[in-house]
C-alpha cells in the first residue's frame, strides 16, 4: 500500500524582523546573521498567536469537508506546549470543526516531534487505509533577548494530512534512526526560554545525520546519486548545509551541482520565517517544492530529521503524478506578501509580551491580528480561542 502526503499546508505569523537591521541593533555585522547563520527574516509571533492557533491556522488552509469526514486521527508535535496535560491536538480539533470519533494526541521529542507523528500516522493508515490522519508542527522558538540564540528564533505551523493514495508524496517503508541521551538543548518546565550548548548541538546534528545516513544505505542499497534532493530540518539554514557537506564526495560533480541547488531552494521558506523546531523540516520540503517548478514526478527525495536530547531519523519519499497540484502555491506566497515588518524596538516589546500565569483574566485583542484563528484571553486558567469564520 501507497502511503504519504495528502496535503501539506502552513502558517507563519504576520510580523517580521529584518535580520539585518537586528544585527545592527545588537552590534553584529550583518553577515553573521545573514550568510554565517543563513537568515534573512525572523517571525514574531504576536500575543494572540501560540502553538495552538498556529496549527489551527495551517490546517484550515489545507483541510476541506472530504478531509473532515476521513480525519480520525490528530497528532500535534511540539516542543512549546501550553498544558501539561491536555494536547494541542485535542484544542486544533475542535477548533477545525473535525468529527468526534477521532483520536487526537500530542508528542513530544524536541523538533522530531512531527517526523514521529508521520510514522505512527503511516501505521494507523495501514491499518485503516480509509482513513486520514492530520499531522501538526507548530512551535514558537524562544531563546531571549540579546542571547547567543536570539538569531535562530521563530514562529509558524505546518500541518500535513497523511492518506493511502496520497497526491504529493509517497514515503518510502524503510526508515534509520538513532537515540542518544545527550544535552545540547533543553528547556526544563520552570522556563520559558530554551538553553543550549550550540556548538556541542551542532557537532551531535551532524554526527546523528552520519549514523543514520550510513544505516539507512545499508537497508535500502541506495546512494546519494539516486536522490533528486536531501531535504533537512532547519533551526537555521546553513546548519543543513553543513551535513550535506560531509556526504557530498559521494556524489558527481553533476550531482553534487543538483543537490546544492535544491539546497538552497528548500531553505528559502525557512530563511524567512526562522527556527519552528517541529516544522521545520516540512517547511523546507515545502518550499522546494513550490519553489522549484520542474521537479518531475518519481524523483525521490531524503530527509533528515533531528530533534535535541536527541534522536535522528532518515527516511525517504517519492513524488507523484500531478504533485503540484494539490499544493497551495498562491495561498502561500500571499502569506509572505501580506507580513508586516517590525522594527527591532518593537520586535522586543512585543517579545515581553505575556500572559499571566496566576489565574488572572485577560482579554486581547484580535482586531490586529489578520489570522483567521486567535488567541482571544484567558479565564478561569483557561485559554479561549476564536475562529473568527464560526
Amino acid at each position: 500500500m501507497k502511503i504519504g502526503i495528502d496535503k501539506i499546508g502552513f502558517y507563519t505569523p504576520h510580523l517580521y524582523v529584518d535580520m539585518n537591521k537586528l544585527a545592527v541593533a545588537r552590534d553584529v555585522e550583518p553577515e553573521k546573521f545573514t550568510i554565517g547563520i543563513g537568515q534573512s527574516q525572523m517571525a514574531i509571533a504576536p500575543i494572540t498567536q501560540d502553538p495552538i492557533s498556529l496549527a489551527a491556522n495551517a490546517a484550515l488552509q489545507i483541510i476541506d469537508e472530504e478531509d473532515k469526514a476521513k480525519i480520525d486521527l490528530v497528532i500535534f508535535g511540539t516542543e512549546s506546549g501550553i498544558d501539561h496535560s491536555k494536547s494541542g491536538a485535542v484544542y486544533v480539533h475542535q477548533l477545525l470543526g473535525l468529527r468526534s470519533e477521532a483520536r487526537a494526541m500530542e508528542i513530544k521529542q524536541a523538533c522530531y516531534g512531527a517526523t514521529a507523528a508521520i510514522q505512527l500516522a503511516k501505521g494507523h493508515i495501514a491499518l485503516h487505509p480509509e482513513s486520514r490522519v492530520l499531522v501538526l508542527g507548530s512551535d514558537i522558538a524562544r531563546y531571549g533577548l540579546r542571547t547567543g540564540g536570539e538569531a535562530t528564533q521563530g514562529a509558524g505551523a505546518v500541518a500535513l494530512v497523511i492518506s493511502a493514495n496520497p497526491s504529493v508524496m509517497v514515503l518510502e517503508d524503510e526508515s534509520a534512526y538513532f537515540t542518544s541521551d545527550i544535552m545540547d538543548f533543553w528547556r526544563p518546565v520552570y522556563s520559558e526560554t530554551a538553553y543550549v550548548d550550540g556548538k556541542f548541538s551542532n557537532e551531535q546534528y551532524i554526527h546523528f545525520f552520519a549514523k543514520v545516513w550510513e544505516q539507512y544505505k545499508e537497508k535500502t542499497g541506495l546512494q546519494l546519486a539516486d536522490y533528486e534532493a536531501i531535504c533537512f530540518h532547519l533551526p537555521y539554514t546553513k546548519m543543513g548545509f553543513k551535513a550535506l557537506k560531509t556526504i557530498l564526495e559521494e556524489a558527481s560533480e553533476k550531482e553534487q551541482e543538483r543537490l546544492l541547488t535544491n539546497y538552497k531552494t528548500s531553505t528559502l521558506y525557512n530563511r524567512n520565517v526562522g527556527n519552528i523546531y517541529t516544522g521545520s523540516l516540512y517547511l523546507s520540503l515545502l518550499s522546494l517544492l513550490e519553489q522549484k517548478e520542474d521537479l518531475q514526478e518519481g524523483a525521490r527525495f531524503g530527509m533528515y530529521s533531528y530533534g535535541s536530547g536527541a534522536v535522528g531519523e532518515f527516511f525517504s519519499g517519492i513524488l507523484q503524478p500531478g504533485y503540484r497540484e494539490h499544493l497551495f502555491v498562491a495561498e502561500h506566497a500571499a502569506q509572505f506578501q501580506a507580513r508586516k515588518e517590525v522594527s527591532v524596538a518593537e520586535y522586543e516589546a512585543i517579545f515581553q509580551e505575556s500572559l499571566p500565569t496566576d489565574g488572572s483574566t485577560v482579554e486581547l485583542d484580535i482586531s490586529q491580528d489578520p489570522a483567521t484563528i486567535c488567541l482571544a484571553g484567558i479565564s478561569d486558567h483557561q485559554r479561549n480561542y476564536v475562529n473568527k469564520q464560526q
